[in-house]
């Protein structure tokens, strides 16, 4: 009998597997797993064999994260970062630091800001010249759906009273119609487009300090959602394909290639070579991502109703279609008869509406190929849409993080969605009631890559640790397994990991040792359990 290399004695092992869901003991030979069991695991063990004793531990299958950014996650985690504070104070005194100990960058990049800082969620130039007077400053917010520009930056970007909204965005205004320093959506690009570029290095560099940050939060996979260049992010492609190339890549990657909403299926031809040149090791591409809609705190995500003001009475916005939704039929049949996955960013509910009309479309047209179509973010589901998940087979792919309460939801989203369309927001419980797979990720950095806080949010429905005892729509919360398969099966199967998210006899050995079972601690507790190992295909790629 082969001995095997790994061993984890003493359980418990959740499996993920509905036929045995629960074991003690777990066998890995090589990059595989060879037996999972009891006690006759022990039977492998050989003079070589390590034994890991899970004595108060779990040990389940990595994380996946369905919807990620990990090369510009970890990028920005190099440049000036205002994440995790939301006092304007602290945003500037960061700006100032950060500036005057770099004063050989021509531009000051970075971000992470949250729109509840300021006043309806706008941000002045002014504020930043008086930090930053003499270099131009462009900083993201915390979604990358606006940014924070100084008066250098808007000036060297030719930007005035009289420079008309771009088609995809637009510039926030004085009152004598100077523009303010907010830019939303495509507005951005006016801007960001004079920032020098990043290099291959810088690329690469972010890369590497992002699996290694993604590794220590148990996560072994993850598809990163936009390979392209858009609002003054450069295509990690590169990236990617090196480090796939002489193995430093150890986390499993696909990757959905950047649907370019200002052309049409001329662009098809260019992602069928995109996929072919790609593919490389554990760098898979597969999956084209279409960005439907916006963002619902800047009034961009697409509604089948106009917003609201503020005094609760309809506007004449009801957010923008990025793409055509009749053009968008024939894009995803067109795709989808190509074997190519879609990956839709689909906020608002008239933007989910339209991506499933898609996958309806490309199911009449070349019935079912199996290609795993996911709708990423959901924040509003129609209720007589929620059905239509589990119809289609389209996998519902979901940020468990922004479903609480906290004041960018209270302050700037609730009031104007109004009572009902605000009742309809994430609604991960009735998605799993209707039969749809769930999928999860973060969308880092737009928010926290950690899946034990999302998986807290996902069944508690609050934030991890957070003094605001309400519960965000009770009746969506999920239980604890459910969250976890999200992470693991559901995800996995997004990115065509066939054989990882469980753990069976001849899968990957990618797994996770938490430093305790969360399934027998109260739901309230699971963010306070910490990753103590990460193993990649049986190789150890993080020990606490």
């Amino acid at each position: 009998m082969t001995k095997a290399d790994l061993v984890f004695t003493r359980g418990p092992v959740l499996t993920m597997d509905p036929a045995r869901s629960r074991a003690s003991s777990l066998a890995v030979t090589g990059e595989r797993i060879t037996a999972v069991g009891h006690d006759e695991v022990r039977e492998l063990i050989g003079p070589g064999t390590e034994v890991v004793d899970l004595t108060g531990k779990l040990l389940l299958p990595g994380f996946q994260d369905a919807h990620i950014h990990a090369v510009g996650g970890g990028s920005e985690l190099a440049q000036c970062d205002l994440t995790g504070v939301v006092d304007v104070g602290t945003y500037l005194e960061r700006i100032r630091v950060y500036a005057q100990a770099h004063p050989e960058q021509e531009w000051i990049t970075g971000g992470g800001w949250s729109m509840e800082s300021f006043e309806g969620g706008m941000p002045s130039r002014r504020l930043l010249d008086s930090v930053v007077p003499d270099r131009p400053v462009l900083l993201s917010n915390r979604d990358h759906h606006g940014a924070w520009a100084n008066t250098r930056a808007l000036e060297l970007a030719g930007l005035t009273a009289d420079t008309p909204d771009p088609a995809d965005g637009r510039i926030e205004r004085e009152a004598d119609g100077t523009p303010s320093g907010m830019l939303q959506e495509g507005a951005t690009v006016l801007v960001s487009r004079l920032v020098p570029p990043s290099t291959p290095q810088d690329r690469r560099a972010g890369l590497l300090r992002a699996q290694k940050l993604l590794h220590s939060l148990g996560i072994t996979g993850w598809q990163d959602a936009l390979l392209g260049d858009l609002n003054g992010m450069s295509d990690p492609s590169d990236a990617y394909l090196s480090a796939a190339r002489d193995g430093s890549l150890t986390a499993r990657v696909s990757g959905a290639l950047w649907w370019d909403r200002e052309r049409g299926a001329e662009q098809i031809p260019e992602l069928i070579a995109r996929r072919a040149e790609l593919n490389h090791g554990r760098f898979r591409v597969g999956s084209v991502k279409i960005m439907q809609d916006g963002v619902a705190e800047n009034f961009t995500a697409a509604m089948t109703a106009p917003y609201l003001d503020g005094c609760g009475c309809a506007t004449a916005n009801s957010g923008l279609s990025f793409v055509d939704p009749k053009a968008l039929l024939g894009h995803v049949a067109a795709l989808d008869a190509l074997d190519f996955q879609v990956h839709f960013h689909a906020l608002g509910d008239r933007a989910v509406r339209e991506a499933l009309d898609a996958v309806e479309a490309a199911v009449a047209a070349n019935g079912r190929r199996g290609n795993r179509h996911h709708l990423a973010h959901l924040q509003v589901v129609h209720p007589d849409d929620l059905p239509r998940f589990a119809a289609l087979g389209a996998i519902a792919n979901i940020q468990p993080l922004w479903a609480a309460h906290e004041p960018q939801m209270d302050e700037l989203t609730i009031p104007y969605l109004g009572p009902e369309r605000a009742s309809w927001q994430y609604p991960f419980g009735d998605l799993l009631r209707s039969g749809a797979t769930l999928a999860a990720g973060s969308d880092w950095p737009v928010s926290s890559p950690d899946p034990l806080a999302g998986i807290h949010v996902a069944v508690n429905r609050r934030e991890p640790e957070s003094d605001d005892e309400r519960v965000f729509l009770p009746e969506q919360r999920i239980d604890p397994l459910s969250a976890l398969a999200a992470y693991t099966a559901g995800s996995a199967h997004v990115n065509r990991h066939d054989d990882a998210g469980s753990l069976l006899p001849g899968h990957l050995a990618d797994l996770i040792v938490l430093d305790r079972d969360i399934l027998a601690a109260p739901p309230e507790e699971i963010s306070r359990a910490r990753v103590e190992r990460t193993y990649v295909g049986g190789t150890l790629v993080h020990q606490s």
